[in-house]
């Protein structure tokens, strides 16, 4: 007759299923995480409450540089259009943080109406208060580039005198509130203008701990020769040096990035290149989106445990009746100890801890007295959390970005034509040589080809896989590349090949001796006619 209490907690304790990895982020997020946030005001220090669309929404680029480097004709080249609200110009011309979106129609949603709209992720921004909403607005643009990626232009940062300038409201603290959410943060450097000025370098320090979003540009670098480009590439390195400060080199691509005749040419070559690395990054977005929001959230979820240490060992150590206001500027002062205890405590690597300084400046603000007593059930359900659930969404991230990968990435715009142009790099070269034509390519150049495979002896029209592998070698491939030719040269997989796999196999080996990348499969251009 109790046969259903014995259900019950099994039920309990198998794992809940997730349709897919945003979703279980969602509901791991408000049933484990959020808990522990809201008990220690976790929202009020470090960053405000996730909501669905923060899950949900696309995923976004943040571009930051100074003013009149580039960056609203940055996304004006990415889109190959304007949108609402554009204004270019060698002086500061955006004086506003503009997200760029997808939308039926064009229009402009000013951030007012933006923060309060539900089903944008927009809404903590009301903390910034009016004076940074007066400067917020989104503009929708139909445009299929933006039907995966959103992009959010700011305004330039300024140099010399005008950084003097209050904007009014916490700049740099908004910066920080993108970057904690977007994922990929672009900086922007002029050519002509590498200094880098205080307020941009407050700015570049408010995005540590985004580091792995960074990437840097050099635009405009078709205005200096390729010996100047050489110069200026070094300089903005050493300057790059003192400002980030990470063991690694930082990713730099350089271009110029506008719709208008290159100015020195020479390095038009080096500009395609940097531009399809560029934008290889950017396409890949969409399919690392749920693994980027899981990281995030595992992230958040360290931090918080971490607050939660601090608040009530704060709380701890209150007096309950007399000295309170003493004690607490006690406290704050040897924060710095406490950060030390709890280290040693909960074997807590420093690197998880917040900024010092900082938080010492917001625990002016708070009541010591209104702090709540540590929990245990609290940071053990999001111990759990980590363990197992965000394991499991782990093992569901293969199987979705296999999926996203048979769906098309970024597409329109600079993107079309650069997927589908014969002008980018590549394109009429190596296995991409004679695309859209009919006649096989390898018969402008077979001639040589059959001259060697009368050389190899052939019986009944083909010759031995031993005699093909003894010739095949003499190009100096790592048989792991012969290994991949042969497979696409062979297609009767017979072990023996005929005139035509012979010649489809010399130029593949030419197509790779020549510094390009073999095709995972043979396009159709490259299929010889018998076995089209």
């Amino acid at each position: 007759m109790w046969s259903w209490i014995g259900k019950d907690e099994r039920r309990k304790k198998e794992p809940e299923v997730f349709a897919t990895v945003v979703d279980g982020l969602k509901k791991l997020y408000k049933t484990k995480l959020l808990p522990l946030e809201e008990q220690y005001k976790f929202h009020d220090f470090h960053s405000p409450q996730l909501d669905d669309p923060d899950f949900e929404a696309n995923p976004m680029i943040l571009l930051v540089g100074q003013y009149s480097t580039g960056k609203t004709t940055f996304i004006k080249y990415l889109l190959e259009q304007e949108f609402p609200g554009m204004r270019i110009g060698p002086e500061p011309t955006t004086d506003r943080f503009i997200v760029v979106m997808h939308g039926a129609h064009e229009g402009v949603t000013p951030g007012n109406a933006l923060v309060v709209d539900p089903k944008k992720q927009f809404r903590p921004l009301t903390k910034f208060g009016n004076a940074f909403l007066n400067r917020l607005q989104c503009s929708t643009v139909k445009n299929s580039v933006l039907e995966s990626i959103s992009i959010v232009d700011t305004p330039g940062i300024l140099s010399g005198e005008k950084q003097r300038v209050d904007r009014g409201y916490d700049f740099a603290g908004v910066l920080e509130w993108f970057a904690e959410r977007v994922d990929r943060i672009i900086l922007l450097f002029d050519a002509h203008k590498l200094d880098i000025s205080d307020e941009f370098r407050r700015a570049i320090s408010h995005l540590k701990g985004y580091e792995d979003k960074v990437r840097i540009v050099l635009n405009k670098a078709d205005h200096v020769n390729a010996q100047q480009l050489m110069r200026v590439y070094g300089a903005l390195m050493w300057s790059l040096g003192k400002v980030i400060n990470t063991p690694e080199v930082a990713r730099v691509y350089i271009g110029s990035y506008w719709d208008q005749p290159l100015q020195y040419d020479t390095n038009r070559k080096l500009f395609d290149l940097e531009e399809q690395d560029l934008f290889k990054d950017l396409q890949s977005l969409p399919r690392n989106a749920a693994l980027r929001k899981l990281n995030d959230l595992i992230k958040r979820a360290r931090l918080a445990k971490v607050h939660s240490y601090i608040i009530s060992e704060l709380r701890k150590q209150m007096p309950s009746m007399f000295g309170k206001d003493s004690k607490k500027k006690e406290l704050i002062k040897n924060l710095d100890q406490i950060y030390n205890g709890i280290q040693r405590e909960y074997q807590i690597s420093p690197g998880d801890f917040p900024d010092i300084n900082r938080m010492r400046e917001q625990l002016e603000h708070h009541d010591f007295t209104k702090f709540h007593s540590f929990k245990p059930k609290l940071v053990e359900n999001v111990d759990l959390m980590l363990a197992n659930d965000i394991a499991r969404l782990m093992q569901m991230i293969p199987h979705e970005e296999a999926e996203m990968a048979e769906q098309p990435s970024v597409q329109g715009g600079a993107f079309e034509a650069y997927n589908e142009s014969p002008f980018g790099i590549g394109r009429g070269e190596g296995a991409d040589a004679g695309r859209g034509e009919e006649e096989w390519i390898v018969n402008k150049e077979r001639h040589d080809y059959d001259d060697v495979f009368q050389r190899l002896g052939p019986i009944n029209g083909k010759i031995t896989g031993a005699a093909a592998k003894s010739e095949m070698v003499k190009s100096k491939l790592p048989n792991n590349v012969l290994g991949k030719i042969w497979k696409l040269a062979d297609v009767d997989k017979d072990g023996m090949l005929d005139e035509d796999e012979w010649a489809l196999a010399q130029h593949l080996i030419s197509i790779k001796v020549d510094g390009h990348d073999l095709p995972p499969e043979l396009p159709y251009h490259l299929i010889p006619p018998s076995k089209r």
